[in-house]
């Protein structure tokens, strides 16, 4: 049978203020949890998980109802994430499909999937969507997911689908059937519309769908109209699709301020999956993680760790942001924990078959953030020239990896070696004309051949003051034969003459 050429999958996550707090929270899957909604005393349920139903919780209980059962897990409700969590699912949702509809509600994620032409791709509609629900259940989400060739259709069977169902495909032309059993609930009804359909006896899709058009017109106007044609899967729809953006970030909120670091550091880990999962799936790795601590009392606390190379090892990121927050504590009690993690590609180094192995990355990182937590941050890395004339001027930079194609040998042009005298020894210089002719090293007597300069040294030419050396190049030979090329530095001001390196 060939696919439609109109096929739209339907992902439909209920309780959806419940199930974005508790996707992090590992430690309340096992509890019943309520999510309350509103200030205080009118506070009221607003979702809750499945133990919570089973106890008999409902949606608009108050606070004192729920106190009444044995020690419910009381959240209030996060709307900051909750819109983290649509993005995430818009995010998944993306990686099936460029067109992906957002249509989410008050308590539930609800978006529509372009999946036609994507057979190729992904297989036959059902392991379509059996994939997109497993990618679901590994973000921490419970869903279901329904296809058909009406996108109204595939959204009134995913409201109806007890949750012993997560999968469900319409045939074509067979909309009808599938949902006559579903009851008028699954339709955006107001109360006038349900009360004169309970009037009349009519409970589900399939008695509204049996319905005369042109009398049901005549007793409830137009809009009765649309209404049947989504009952019998006939109502078109005009596609909106969104552009999901790809932002590596995920958020938790604490119940009670937390100062143990090896705590805070478990949760940490769960966030890490979940960042490494979404990397993974669209062949990334994680370059650089900011982690951004709400501190009690106001204020946040923010450090960033960038290993040598992008990598998706989680010991890994958990040791040196142990290591990091180790050494740089936050000042108070931490209320909430946010990730954000810059995508890199994934570095593979491939040598030859005879070059020798490279120590890894991973190992590196980890003793660089070992020795930075006893010397300090900015004391650790690859000491780099200054371009200035200033002796011993150098700055610190971070150790980086060179990538695959710098790792290729090459012939680097010869050059001559110098053995710096720290500190520079003293030495006596005969002058003829300005220029060195005999000076003395170590008791023995030199004989200049040549000399070259005079350069100053250790200033920059904007501040004249700071120029207190010249420096000469010497080519020196002693009374026995031995050639010596040197550098010596005469002290402008003081008038004292110092041997400074060696060459070989």
């Amino acid at each position: 049978m060939s696919q439609p050429a109109e096929l739209y999958a339907c992902l439909y996550a209920k309780e959806f203020p419940a199930q974005a707090l508790l996707r992090l929270r590992q430690d309340l899957h096992s509890k019943p949890c309520v999510v309350m909604e509103g200030e205080a005393p009118t506070q009221h349920v607003c979702s809750l998980n499945t133990k919570a139903r089973l106890l008999g919780m409902e949606r608009g209980m108050t606070r004192v109802e729920v106190d009444t059962f044995p020690e419910p897990a009381i959240l209030p409700r996060s709307v900051q994430l909750e819109m983290a969590t649509k993005a995430i699912l818009l995010e998944c949702a993306g990686g099936f499909s460029p067109r992906v509809e957002d249509r989410s509600e008050a308590d539930a994620f609800l978006c529509g999937i372009d999946i036609a032409g994507t057979k190729s791709l992904f297989g036959p509609p059902e392991m379509l969507a059996r994939s997109l629900l497993q990618r679901v259940r590994a973000l921490g989400m419970s869903a279901s997911v329904t296809i058909s060739s009406n996108l109204h259709a595939a959204v009134s069977l995913a409201r109806g689908l007890p949750p012993r169902i997560p999968v469900h495909v319409i045939p074509p032309s067979n909309e009808a059937a599938a949902l006559s059993s579903l009851p008028l609930s699954v339709l955006d009804l107001n109360e006038k519309q349900t009360e004169t359909f309970g009037l009349w006896g009519i409970h589900t899709l399939g008695m509204l769908a049996a319905l005369p058009e042109t009398e049901l017109i005549a007793r409830m106007g137009q809009e009765s109209r649309r209404l049947r044609q989504l009952a019998r899967g006939e109502l078109q729809h005009l596609f909106q699709p969104v552009e999901p953006v790809f932002t590596l970030e995920e958020r938790m909120e604490l119940d009670a301020p937390l100062d143990v670091l090896e705590s805070l550091l478990f949760g940490v880990g769960v966030m890490l999956d979940q960042l490494i999962l979404r990397a993974k799936a669209r062949i990334l790795a994680l370059a650089a993680v900011t982690v951004t601590l709400s501190l009690d009392g106001g204020g946040t606390h923010t450090r960033t760790i960038r290993p040598a190379l992008p990598t998706t090892e989680k010991q890994l990121w958990i040791k040196l942001l142990h290591l990091d927050l180790d050494a740089h504590p936050p000042p108070a009690a931490i209320l909430a924990v946010a990730l954000h993690a810059e995508p890199g590609s994934t570095s593979k180094v491939q040598l030859g078959l005879f070059s020798p192995q490279l120590p890894e990355a991973s190992r590196l990182d980890v003793t660089l953030a070992r020795i930075r937590a006893v010397v300090g941050e900015d004391n650790v890395g690859c000491a780099v020239l200054q371009d200035t004339h200033a002796a011993e001027a150098f700055r610190v930079e971070p150790f980086t990896v060179p990538s695959g194609d710098s790792l290729v040998a090459t012939c680097p042009e010869p050059r001559a070696s110098v053995r710096q005298l720290r500190p520079p020894e003293g030495t006596s210089v005969t002058l003829q004309d300005g220029r060195p002719t005999v000076f003395f090293f170590r008791e023995r007597r030199y004989k200049v051949e040549h000399a070259y300069s005079p350069w100053t040294m250790s200033g920059d030419w904007w501040n004249p003051t700071l120029w207190g050396f010249e420096q000469w190049d010497i080519v020196a030979r002693a009374q026995d034969g031995a050639m010596l090329c040197c550098c010596i530095m005469r002290d402008v001001m003081q008038n004292r003459w110092q041997m400074a390196a060696l060459y070989d």
